[in-house]
């Protein structure tokens, strides 16, 4: 399936933007919508907050709710219901649906004669819906196969989506499946009368599926019905709560929203605060390099900390800053001998890149103003993208869009941010590229200025990860900005000075 996806595209809420007190500004993938909308708002499903503790570990697994009953039950609809009203933004809504098994030939001219039985434990890919909800609950991210009802078949494109805190699986088979079982941590059976099961399915099939009253009915009868009977009713008793009319009834689904804000609460994480308190007053960790700081790397630094320097000199000595930067972390690639012949004929023993790809992935904002020099000294590179931003009610990290390029587990990934304070969104950044299956000891981490409790917290969680920047400050005051620091840098850069009390800065936030 991986091979299916030509680059993981995620889409997460776009933060408005107006005149100050400024407000951040994302860019919306407009290639995928939002999965799911409610009356209220929009519910985006391929993003969470920090899904791991300080040590960079899986924290508390996924909440994961199984909903089951009947076909045309109203298990969407239920669903839905749950997700409006637990308020909750980081939801995942998988369906069975999607995971309909590749029909042959014969099954497929069936199917069009409506003789194939989609209500049987055989039509669905177990195998595939079990290996997708155990990553997702272990905050991964998964391809998810399209299905065309009206062609009974999967179409090429996959879609991509991230663990959250709470997932909602739903299918008439979410039952089915002893090891399927295992994974969910509330079961829901949505119980409707077979009278009005019958009326919604007739109703979605002929005016979304395109197909023919007599049709629908045939296969009621033959399939649906008899399914039902003997392989969905069954599993009510394996249900925690059953809910009569669907729906209808929201005083059972007040009471479920009610346990899951119970669980949530025991689930929450502060990772930030951990950060502070943790792995300090050590020495340096060795998989930090710090570019040596000869009288021309002092004197840029002099000019870009100094609140007073324009604008300009800001842009020009910074990027002259990140260019030493990257050509410092580039020597520390792996490199195997090669013997080239020179134009006068004689052999010259040199080195040459033994990886297969450099990959560089920029945290936005300030992460992005280091792609130019990437480029400059690394030809073809690829560029991935991670936007992380800080919620101003929590103080933490929240992973809102990134897209990374196809086959990434197998580059040298340049992991780049400007500033580096707590170490939270940059183990976050590192975390998603774990989760996407790149190696640690192919992350670089480059940033121009680093806190020290930010080295030590990306070192103790990734230790080999290894971690490049052209200077570390040692302290970090109570708004994690660091001391004495660089101010914010995304607004020097890009113009965009905030008010003093705006707390929306590189140094506190893309961290």
């Amino acid at each position: 399936s991986s091979s299916s996806a030509e680059s993981l595209d995620r889409l997460y809420p776009t933060v408005g933007s107006s005149k100050p007190p400024r407000k951040r500004t994302t860019s919306q993938c407009k290639s995928e919508p939002p999965l799911l909308r409610t009356s209220k708002r929009t519910i985006y499903t391929a993003g969470r907050p920090p899904w791991y503790n300080e040590h960079g570990t899986q924290s508390k697994e996924a909440f994961v709710i199984g909903l089951g009953g009947g076909s045309a039950s109203g298990k969407t609809t239920v669903a839905t219901m749950i997700i409006e009203a637990l308020d909750v933004p980081w939801v995942v809504l998988l369906s069975m649906d999607s995971f309909y098994k590749v029909l042959t030939k014969q099954q497929q001219e069936q199917a069009a004669s409506n003789d194939f039985n989609f209500d049987h434990p055989d039509a669905f890919d177990f195998d595939l819906i079990i290996a997708t909800l155990k990553k997702l609950k272990q905050g991964k991210s998964v391809k998810i196969p399209i299905y065309d009802f009206t062609t009974h078949s999967r179409k090429k494109e996959w879609k991509t989506l991230y663990g959250a805190n709470v997932i909602i699986f739903e299918g008439i088979m979410a039952f089915a499946d002893k090891e399927l079982l295992k994974l969910l941590d509330l079961k829901i059976f949505v119980d409707t009368d077979s009278d009005i099961r019958l009326v919604r399915r007739l109703r979605r099939d002929i005016s979304e599926r395109g197909r023919d009253i007599e049709g629908v009915i045939k296969q009621y009868n033959k399939f649906v019905k008899p399914a039902f009977d003997q392989y969905i009713q069954p599993t009510m008793r394996l249900a925690d709560i059953v809910v009569p009319r669907g729906s209808g009834n929201t005083v059972a689904i007040d009471l479920i929203v009610q346990h899951v804000h119970s669980q949530l609460e025991e689930r929450e994480l502060s990772v930030r605060a951990a950060l502070a308190s943790a792995h300090q007053c050590h020495p340096l960790p060795q998989t930090l390099s710090v570019l040596k700081s000869t009288p021309q790397v002092r004197g840029m630094h002099t000019i870009i900390r100094n609140k007073e320097t324009s604008r300009d000199e800001f842009i020009f000595y910074s990027k002259r800053l990140m260019r030493l930067l990257i050509e410092h972390a580039l020597s520390l690639l792996p490199f195997q001998s090669c013997t080239v012949q020179t134009p006068q004929g004689h052999d010259y023993e040199g080195r040459t890149y033994s990886g297969k790809q450099i990959t560089g992935v920029s945290i936005l904002r300030a992460g992005e103003t280091m792609e130019p020099a990437l480029r400059a000294v690394c030809k073809d590179v690829r560029i991935g993208t991670i936007l992380i931003q800080t919620n101003c009610n929590t103080g933490e990290p929240e992973l809102h869009y990134l897209r990374l390029p196809k086959d990434i587990s197998e580059d040298h990934v340049i992991l780049m941010d400007c500033t580096v304070s707590t170490g939270a969104a940059a183990m976050m950044a590192v975390r998603v590229l774990l989760d996407h299956d790149v190696p640690e000891d192919k992350i670089f981490l480059l940033s121009l200025l680093m806190a020290e409790m930010g080295v030590h917290s990306v070192a103790y969680a990734f230790p080999r990860v290894k971690i490049i920047t052209t200077a570390v400050d040692k302290k970090v005051n109570d708004l994690f900005r660091i001391i004495p620091g660089i101010g914010n840098f995304g607004d020097r850069y890009f113009g965009t000075d905030a008010p003093p009390d705006w707390s929306d800065d590189e140094d506190a936030l893309s961290t």
